[in-house]
């Protein structure tokens, strides 16, 4: 329930603290004074849009400040449960500010709240009628949605919507495979050539090859360098070689080692090069007395090469890097051989759709043995509204085509409404006038939310223009019917009828004064100053005592 609306700085509103009553609350007020403005806030505060033209003129931004009480709101603690946060206490606060600059900032007591999250709450804590939903009773969907809602069938249509969509989502997946199967096809046999053309250098290390491949061309040169090596480290002639003189170092050293260390340091380096050099000597032999490599050897490595080179050319990478480009290709390859075709995807696509067919007939059972106690009800609720031979039915028509078949089912399903006695039930949109359309629209908007689950925490209903199209005693009617859902339910309604406001627990007028500013005030009415509004609002401008006698009238007509 909502318990108070602070405004600062919003619009016309430069500072106001609105008290809201349990019950049936309603605003009044001159067009243009502002009585909008009450819902555009509380609105805001529930998750709309802001618009920084909200902003007074001259502020750097408004706040709205919503003060809810939740307690024993089961379905408010389980909201705050699943998104983590804390409920330690029996009400709520919500703030909005608005920006001069367009942005806009929320607070859910006290801590930051995205505008999704706030929205997702605010469905829960307020729900708001729009002055067009009689437009909404021409949209067949709105009709049938609220068929559901009132047969409490909302979660088997959802279920039948879901299912629908999953079939819609393969049938659209295997139409893509399908018309992409030849480019898919073609694109399988380029990887393959394509991999089988480089196979070859994917079984060896690329750069080995190279390496080998420089080695064997030149092979009989460095066996000549080996040699001439040998011949320089240790030779049979009598040329001095570096054997030789490194044993004439050593003899010398060795003579010394007992006069100074440093001989000793020597010494030892040099026995220790004495050493290397001889595994030096017998490298360079082995290399030098080998055979020629085997040509088969050199021809194969010839080929990898000449491979590698070609296929540099032909892709435009070192034949190093296409070796890792070979893996892209292959992974490209398992992807496409491992995509369904559209004749895999047959046998989903026809369960989806008896699965679909399934909950669909379902609902259509539910929805049918629903409608004729659903249009009693609304029936009742019209005739009261000067509409004394009212007469409703819900026309079930199954789709001729299954391709028409649609996420609210098999079938299409027609509000026919007639007025007047003799005169055939027609849809809404080809025979139900403006003034009947809002009576239609308005008592559907209060069957619905009186036909919620009454243990279930209901939402505070807010009717914006609620008299369109009605007045006198049909207004008295609605006002009454009001005050009666506002005995389980808290309201609050825009009126422009006085019978309608009269029946009010709470009486807000709305008024607008031009100062240096033009400002708009909130007043909460008491008893008196009650006669004087719905006194304006039945005699117009000048109020005299016949309007103000017809305004108590009125009061004293409330139960």
């Amino acid at each position: 329930m909502l318990l108070s609306l602070s405004l600062y700085q919003f619009a016309l509103i430069a500072k106001h603290e609105l008290n809201v009553a349990e019950g049936f609350n309603v605003i009044t007020g001159e067009t243009g004074a502002g009585k909008s403005l009450l819902l555009d806030a509380l609105s805001l505060c529930v998750g709309e849009r802001a618009d920084s033209a909200m902003v007074r003129h001259g502020a750097a931004h408004a706040d709205i400040y919503a003060q809810f009480d939740v307690q024993g709101n089961g379905v408010i603690a389980d909201w705050f449960v699943e998104h983590d946060r804390l409920l330690d206490e029996p009400e709520i606060l919500i703030r909005r500010q608005l920006s001069s600059n367009g942005r806009s900032k929320a607070w859910l007591n006290g801590t930051p709240v995205s505008l999704a999250e706030l929205k997702n709450l605010g469905s829960l804590l307020v729900n708001i009628h729009s002055q067009h939903a009689q437009q909404a009773l021409l949209k067949p969907q709105f009709v049938v949605q609220w068929l559901d809602e009132m047969a409490q069938i909302s979660a088997l249509a959802a279920q039948t919507a879901s299912h629908y969509q999953q079939y819609q989502q393969l049938q659209r997946r295997a139409d893509d495979i399908a018309s992409r199967e030849a480019q898919r096809q073609d694109k399988i046999q380029l990887l393959q050539s394509q991999l089988t053309d480089i196979a070859p250098l994917l079984s060896v290390d690329y750069q080995e090859v190279e390496a080998e491949h420089e080695e064997l061309s030149n092979i009989e040169a460095l066996m000549q360098e080996a040699s001439h090596g040998l011949h320089l480290l240790d030779n049979d002639t009598d040329e001095p070689d570096v054997m030789i003189l490194l044993g004439r170092a050593i003899k010398l050293c060795d003579n010394q080692v007992g006069v100074s260390q440093t001989f000793v340091q020597a010494s030892e380096q040099l026995h220790l090069a004495q050493q290397q050099i001889t595994e030096v000597t017998a490298l360079l032999s082995d290399y030098a007395e080998q055979q020629l490599p085997d040509p088969e050897r050199l021809q194969a490595l010839d080929s990898l090469i000449s491979l590698g080179h070609r296929l540099s050319r032909k892709h435009g990478l070192p034949a190093s890097d296409l070796i890792a480009e070979a893996r892209a290709w292959q992974e490209q390859l398992e992807q496409l051989e491992n995509e369904p075709s559209s004749d895999a995807l047959a046998a989903q696509i026809e369960q989806a759709w008896q699965d679909y067919l399934q909950l669909a007939t379902q609902l259509n059972d539910q929805r049918s043995q629903a409608a004729p106690t659903i249009c009693t009800q609304l029936v009742a609720q019209l005739q009261p509204l000067a509409l004394p031979n009212a007469r409703c039915e819900f026309v079930f028509t199954k789709k001729s085509d299954p391709a028409r078949y649609n996420a609210q089912g098999c079938f299409d399903i027609d509000l026919l409404f007639s007025a007047n006695v003799g005169m055939p039930m027609q849809p809404l949109h080809k025979i139900a006038s403006g003034g009947e359309l809002s009576r239609m629209a308005l008592v559907m908007q209060v069957l619905q939310a009186t036909n919620a689950d009454n243990n279930a925490a209901k939402p505070m209903l807010v009717f914006d223009e609620v008299d369109v199209g009605i007045s006198g005693g049909t207004a008295q009617v609605v006002g009454e019917l009001l005050r009666t859902l506002g005995q389980t339910q808290q309201l609050l309604a825009i009126t422009h009828q006085a019978q309608v406001a009269a029946q009010a627990h709470q009486h807000i007028l709305v008024q607008k004064h031009h100062h240096e500013q033009t400002q708009s005030e909130l007043l909460i009415l008491t008893d008196s100053e009650k006669v004087d509004e719905l006194a304006r609002m039945s005699g117009g401008v000048t109020i005299t005592e016949v309007t103000r006698e017809h305004a108590r009238s009125l009061l004293t007509d409330v139960k």
